[in-house]
């Protein structure tokens, strides 16, 4: 076996008798061992496609996949209402300053660069008609520009650059904030990062940030449809890192664009396994279905040029985008134009520089004007402004009812949580149940897991992540798994496990995956401690919480094993944000008999960041297809459960009275199966009145 076992005999007064199985020769590696060769098996069949029929077919499958991972468009778009909010003049070109509605009451900020009027009078190839001359030229090309993660968003004199560029060139420039960013921030003032537990706030709800942007870049397009000035027919979107990503995303899916520039951006998606990422570039589960070669072969046969720098991190490094492009640039060929797909690199570490930006303006001035060859074009002289100058709603007057990225998040679980009802009736919750647990296996372990599972048990990939390694051991007819992110030792070695044992409860502290002595050392992002293991799983469409699960079962079934059986009485406790994993798997696993939770999360809907949680707890769409916290609590009635010093997404206690509210919907379930006393909850976290509860 991958793991032996070990006996170790421990402090009895603090202990009692242990078993400590044994940690892996290299244990910081190896969930990123397991995490890179599952997402190698699952794309070890890609291959391009050989004729166009068959990527036209493949073409579709993504699309619908892609679709899904983003939780889906509105069914109908929003008026746009567009405010202009001021206007800046400057040689060769003037900016205005634009709002517009993404969604209802969700406002994009944006800059609009327009040429001098005598731009406009310069005759030019309509790439598309092919008609030269004055009329064809009314009407200017228009590239939708957007940033990456510069502190100044669109304000940023690094993204400034090129839309004054673009603009002297004769283009119709429109940069807009990102939600999160620039303007759009929880915050007022520039500077803020909208990754971490602010995107992960979008993630419970099913609408990740990444599929948000592409939806929001689209309403910009609609925005740019609107503008007397702008040729429809003729539009282009570019962006550096994060910007690029948005490029190639919204690029792909979004062919009223034309031509695509994503700068430092491209690599493939294995190469993110092992380094840090925004969660903006987070496609959920985007390795069961394709690598990144998939994504930018939707452009085709639209005009792409991939720019890569020499110094850039591995996920957008040469060398990978190299990878994926030998992949998509079968398929411009298929569409007989491998002259619209380019890869150019440069001398440079992570930027957008004056080369980078000359190289752009040549392939959007050949596809979106119909002139010279893409070779660079020279960039105008130019004086970039105070970033506070360009905003839309200077100082602190953006108004104060804003939406932000959890207050739209928030907004959108209550919507999804209305259309639970609670139940009336026994037969009402059976089905009501069952529907709720079947979700609840679908986000927590989809086709592609249980797949994969079955490989570990043969083997073939991972057999140590079945069998937990634990402290601990039972002697006695009730046995207690005691789960805390700290680390197995620290939990068998604290007052709450001491407090188990005076009870007669034997305990168990499992050693969950990627936590503890297995943690990753560079994990830690802003308020996520687990945040790149948890975006690594949620690549592989395994989010954490689902594979800590399959922990705890595991862990069971290694205990009945060893022990020929386990005992009658088995309890779950779970500390601070572990108290998720209790639930769930108690909801899942009827071997458990009761389960407590202690310090942990009481709702998955917050107007904040989220603080002191795991990013591994944030399941794409736990809320739409099982529930809330109080409704995986549920699922494990009749039995008991106690809920002990609950806390609000950003960490706020809640007292008994925000308790009994909070779990209204378990209490109605515990009384129509006649259990309504199994269900108790404490506003402390007090060990003694835990255990107590616990009985």
């Amino acid at each position: 076996m991958f793991l032996t076992r070990l006996l170790s005999i421990l402090t009895m007064a603090l202990l009692a008798p242990v078993v400590l199985r044994a940690q892996p020769a290299d244990p910081m590696n190896e969930f990123l061992n397991f995490i890179k060769a599952s997402a190698a098996e699952l794309r070890s069949a890609d291959k391009p496609p050989v004729t166009l029929a068959e990527w036209k077919k493949q073409n579709g499958a993504l699309r619908k996949r892609l679709l899904e991972a983003w939780g889906g468009f509105p069914a109908k778009p929003c008026p746009l209402s567009p405010r202009k909010l001021g206007e800046l003049k400057r040689d060769g070109y003037r900016i205005e300053k634009i709002i517009f509605q993404t969604r209802p009451n969700i406002w994009m900020t944006a800059n609009a660069y327009l040429p001098d009027p005598r731009k406009a009078d310069t005759p030019v190839r309509h790439p598309t008609t092919g008609q030269t001359g004055m009329s064809a030229s009314r009407k200017l090309p228009a590239v939708l520009v957007v940033h990456g993660h510069w502190r100044g968003a669109k304000q940023d004199p690094v993204v400034q650059a090129r839309c004054i560029g673009l603009a002297k060139l004769g283009f119709f420039v429109l940069a807009v904030d990102a939600f999160g960013a620039g303007e759009r921030g929880i915050g007022k003032a520039l500077g803020e990062y909208h990754g971490e537990m602010t995107a992960a706030t979008l993630l419970p709800v099913g609408l990740p940030l990444c599929g948000l942007q592409v939806y929001e870049n689209m309403r910009a397009v609609d925005y740019l449809l609107t503008r007397p000035e702008v040729d429809g027919a003729r539009l282009g979107i570019t962006g550096a890192s994060g910007g690029g990503n948005q490029t190639m995303y919204a690029g792909a899916w979004d062919e009223r664009f034309k031509a695509a520039v994503p700068v430092c951006s491209v690599g493939n998606y294995q190469a993110y396994l092992g380094v840090a990422c925004c969660m903006c570039e987070v496609v959920p589960g985007a390795l069961q279905f394709t690598e990144e070669w998939g994504v930018l072969s939707l452009v085709a046969p639209r005009a792409l040029m991939v720019v890569n720098a020499t110094k850039d991190g591995i996920q957008f490094s040469v060398a990978e985008a190299k990878k994926s492009l030998a992949m998509a640039r079968p398929v411009f060929d298929l569409y007989g134009k491998p002259q619209n797909l380019r890869h150019a690199t440069f001398e440079s570490p992570h930027d957008y520089n004056r080369q980078m930006r000359e190289a752009m303006y040549g392939w959007m001035t050949l596809h979106l004007k119909g002139e010279g060859d893409g070779s660079p074009i020279s960039e105008p002289e130019m004086k970039t402004e105070e970033p506070e100058t360009l905003r839309c709603f200077p100082g602190q007057s953006r108004p104060d009812d804003f939406v932000t990225i959890p207050k739209f998040a928030a907004a959108e679980a209550r919507k999804l949580l209305a259309a639970k009802p609670v139940p009336t009736n026994a037969r009402q919750w059976s089905a009501q149940a069952k529907q709720m647990r079947d979700g609840l296996v679908s986000v927590l372990d989809g086709p592609e897991a249980r797949r994969s599972r079955r490989e570990e048990a043969q083997g073939s990939i991972s057999p140590r992540l079945r069998e937990p390694p634990y402290v601990g051991s039972y002697t006695s007819a009730k046995l207690a798994v005691l789960l805390d992110f700290d680390g197995a030792e620290k939990a068998g070695a604290g007052e709450l496990a001491a407090e188990l044992r005076r009870e007669g409860w034997s305990v168990v502290a499992p050693e969950l995956r990627a936590t503890g002595k297995h943690a990753w050392p560079r994990d830690k992002v802003g308020r996520a401690p687990d945040h790149n293991t948890a975006e690594w799983s949620l690549w592989l469409g395994r989010p954490l919480l689902g594979q800590w699960v399959a922990d705890v079962r595991g862990l069971l079934d290694a205990l009945a094993k060893e022990s020929g059986g386990l005992p009658k009485d088995v309890a779950v406790v779970g500390v601070g944000p572990a108290g998720g994993v209790a639930l769930c798997a108690a909801a899942l696993d009827e071997r458990i008999t009761r389960v407590a939770t202690v310090g942990s999360l009481a709702s998955y809907v917050s107007e904040s960041p989220y603080e002191g949680q795991r990013l591994g707890l944030m399941v794409p769409a736990i809320l739409r297809e099982a529930g809330d916290i109080s409704h995986i609590a549920a699922l494990v009635a009749p039995r008991p459960v106690v809920v002990a010093g609950a806390v609000t997404g950003d960490a706020k206690p809640l007292d008994a009275d925000a308790l009994r509210n909070q779990f209204a919907f378990p209490r109605r379930v515990y009384a129509l199966t006649g259990a309504e006393s199994a269900l108790s909850w404490l506003p402390a976290t007090s060990p003694r009145e835990v255990v107590q509860q616990l009985r």
